[in-house]
C-alpha cells in the first residue's frame, strides 16, 4: 500500500509544478543565507584564533559554506526541472533524472539537518580550546619585545574591555603567572629581589591585574595592585568589598558570545532543514503522479502520486534484498574445491617448446 497516495487532477498538477518552481528559488536564496552563516562565523572565529589552543573547530562553518553552496546548485536545478514538469511532454528529458536527483536532495537534506546539530555540539571543543588558549596568552602578556607574541597585551587588554572580563577564569589567574615583563622591574629594589628570590621558578608574582581588568562603571578609582592588602587601601576590605574589577572570567565570556551566534545559526539552519525537506516532499509527489500519468497515456487525466510507493516496512524489506544480492553477486563460488585457484583441470594442450614436443628423459645412472 502506497505511503501519503493523493490524487491528482492536471490543474493541481500544473499548480504543484508552479509552486515547487519558487519554492526552489526560494531555496536558492536560502543556501546563500546557509553560505553567509557559514562565513560570518568563519570570520568571527579567525578574529580571535591567537586565543584559542590549536584544535579543528572551523568544521563547523566550512560545512555550512559547503552545504550552502551545494544548496543553491541543487535547488537552481530542481527549479529548472519543476518549471519544466508544467508540460509533460518536457517531463520525458527529466524522467530518468528526477529519481536519482531526489536521492540526491534527501541525502542533502539530511546533510544540512548534521549542520544544523553541529553548531550546537560545538561548545565543548570551543570550551576548551579558549581555556587553552587564553592560558597561553595570559602567559605571555609580558613578551611584547618578543617576535611573534608582541601583539598579546594589546590583544588581550582589547579583549578584557571588550567583553568586560578579567582573567580565564576570573581575576586571580592573574596571581599565578609574571605579567610584568623583567625588563620593567627595579632590580635596584629589595622588594622586588625577596619577591624574585621567594619564588622557586623565580617569577614575579603579585596581587595585581591589567588595567584592562579595571570595571569603568565602578565610582571608586581602580585598585589593580595588591588588591588582597587591606591596609593598602583606605576602607578597604578583600573578602566583602565588591572590587572595582571585572569579575566575569573571558572564557566565559567568550563561550557564552560564541554559543549565542551558533545558537542562533542551529536554529536558522534547522529552520531551512524543515522547509528543504518540505519542497523535497513535493518534488517528490510531482514525480510520481507524472509517471502514473505517462503510464495511462493521457496527460489529461487524473493520476495518484505518493511519497513511497510500497509501505516503510516492505520498502525497506526491498532495499536490504538488493543490497544482499549485490553482495552475492560479488562472492566467488568455492563450494567445490574451497580454492578456486587449486584442481582446476584445464583442456587446453601443454606447450614444450617451438616444436610442441616433450623433452626427453635423461638415463639414470645405474
Amino acid at each position: 500500500m502506497a505511503v501519503l497516495r493523493v490524487k491528482f487532477t492536471k490543474t493541481k498538477r500544473d499548480k504543484l509544478a508552479q509552486v515547487l518552481w519558487i519554492l526552489n528559488w526560494i531555496s536558492v536564496v536560502t543556501g546563500a543565507i546557509l553560505f553567509s552563516l557559514g562565513l560570518f562565523l568563519k570570520v568571527e572565529l579567525n578574529k580571535r584564533e591567537e586565543l584559542m589552543a590549536e584544535r579543528d573547530i572551523q568544521y563547523v562553518p566550512n560545512m555550512l559554506i559547503a552545504v550552502g553552496l551545494i544548496a543553491c546548485a541543487i535547488n537552481f536545478l530542481g527549479g529548472k526541472i519543476c518549471y519544466d514538469c508544467v508540460d509533460s511532454t518536457k517531463f520525458l528529458r527529466w524522467k530518468l533524472i528526477l529519481l536519482p536527483y531526489i536521492i540526491c536532495t534527501f541525502f542533502f537534506t539530511f546533510c544540512v539537518l548534521v549542520g544544523a546539530l553541529m553548531c550546537y555540539s560545538m561548545r565543548g571543543e570551543l570550551e576548551e580550546s579558549l581555556d587553552l588558549g587564553l592560558t597561553e596568552a595570559m602567559r605571555f602578556y609580558k613578551d611584547t619585545d618578543t617576535p611573534g607574541r608582541c601583539f598579546l597585551k594589546r590583544t588581550v587588554d582589547m579583549l578584557q574591555i571588550e567583553f568586560q572580563c578579567c582573567g580565564n577564569n576570573g581575576h586571580k589567574d592573574w596571581f599565578q603567572i609574571q605579567w610584568i615583563s623583567s625588563r620593567y622591574l627595579d632590580m635596584s629594589q629589595k622588594e622586588v629581589v625577596d619577591r624574585l628570590r621567594s619564588n622557586v621558578e623565580g617569577k614575579y608574582l603579585m596581587d595585581g591585574v591589567p588595567f584592562s581588568c579595571c570595571n569603568t562603571y565602578s565610582p571608586r578609582p581602580c585598585i589593580q595592585q595588591q588588591i588582597t592588602n587591606n591596609s593598602a587601601h583606605f576602607n578597604y576590605e578583600y573578602q566583602t568589598e565588591e572590587l572595582n574589577l571585572w569579575m566575569k572570567g573571558c572564557r566565559q565570556a567568550l563561550l557564552e558570545y560564541y554559543t549565542h551566534i551558533m545558537q542562533s545559526i542551529g536554529l536558522t539552519v534547522l529552520i531551512t532543514w524543515l522547509f528543504e525537506l518540505s519542497v523535497l516532499t513535493g518534488v517528490r509527489f510531482l514525480q510520481t503522479s507524472l509517471e502514473n500519468v505517462l503510464r495511462q497515456g493521457d496527460p489529461n487525466s487524473e493520476s495518484d502520486g505518493w511519497l513511497l510507493e510500497n509501505s516503510f516496512m516492505e520498502t525497506a524489506r526491498t532495499n536490504l534484498n538488493i543490497i544482499k544480492s549485490l553482495g552475492k553477486c560479488n562472492q566467488i563460488d568455492t563450494s567445490n574445491n574451497g580454492d578456486p585457484n587449486i584442481n582446476v583441470p584445464s583442456t587446453s594442450k601443454a606447450h614444450y617448446g617451438p616444436d610442441n614436443v616433450p623433452p626427453k628423459q635423461m638415463p639414470e645412472a645405474s
